[in-house]
């Protein structure tokens, strides 16, 4: 049955009750306030940009890295690098070290699944890459063994947290924190500070 509420159609779902409504509102509240918090961070994205985007003009690559939703969000971003965010240019070097299922599974088998990442940067990064490392609680062990390899080959680590940043913000070069307990809204920040690190990369490479 289609039901009409001002001006909006609803078909076959009913119209969320009072206590529905109020939850949904504070979920959006909550998305708000860290989207505000993102603003607050802005030099701080900004530095970490230009810091990119100098190393891409020095010849080096940037790695991506994360587990579940944050695995998604590196090769989303990844992909936004290589191929295009909003503008036709040249492909960029990104690579998130979440796609080669036969490395992580034969890693993951023969040595532990915190080396995932680990074993794929002593393998691919050199000096002076970049190692941006997505975890929302901060502490996901296959991360923080991978940013340590790469303080090692002296790459410059970022790390996109939540929480209060976790052991990541402590060994990353760089660390920006969103500042919530809540998986979900952390990853809904994670993708717009991804978004704006990568639209003001692509200025920089713009025709």
């Amino acid at each position: 049955m289609t039901k009409i509420y001002n001006n909006f159609i609803f078909f076959n779902c009913a119209y969320p009750e009072a206590g529905e409504k109020m939850e949904i509102k504070n979920i959006i509240n909550h998305h708000i306030n860290l989207i505000k918090n993102v603003e607050d961070q802005f030099p701080l994205i900004k530095k970490i940009s230009e810091n990119l985007i100098q190393a891409i003009k020095n010849g080096n690559k940037i790695f991506f890295m994360g587990n579940g939703g944050s695995a998604a969000d590196s090769q989303h971003l990844a992909a936004e690098l290589t191929g295009r965010f909003q503008k036709n240019r040249k492909a960029l070097p990104a690579i998130a070290l979440t796609t080669d299922t036969s490395a992580i599974t034969a890693i993951g088998n023969d040595f532990s699944f915190d080396d995932i990442f680990k074993r794929q940067i002593q393998g691919l990064a050199v000096e002076n890459d970049a190692v941006i490392g997505i975890s929302t609680s901060g502490n996901s062990k296959n991360i923080i063994s991978a940013i340590i390899e790469a303080e090692k080959k002296k790459c410059y680590t970022i790390s996109l947290t939540g929480n209060n940043g976790g052991k990541l913000k402590e060994i990353s070069k760089e660390s920006i924190i969103v500042p919530s307990q809540i998986t979900a809204r952390i990853q809904e920040a994670h993708i717009l500070i991804g978004h704006i690190i990568c639209e003001l990369i692509e200025e920089a490479f713009s025709d």
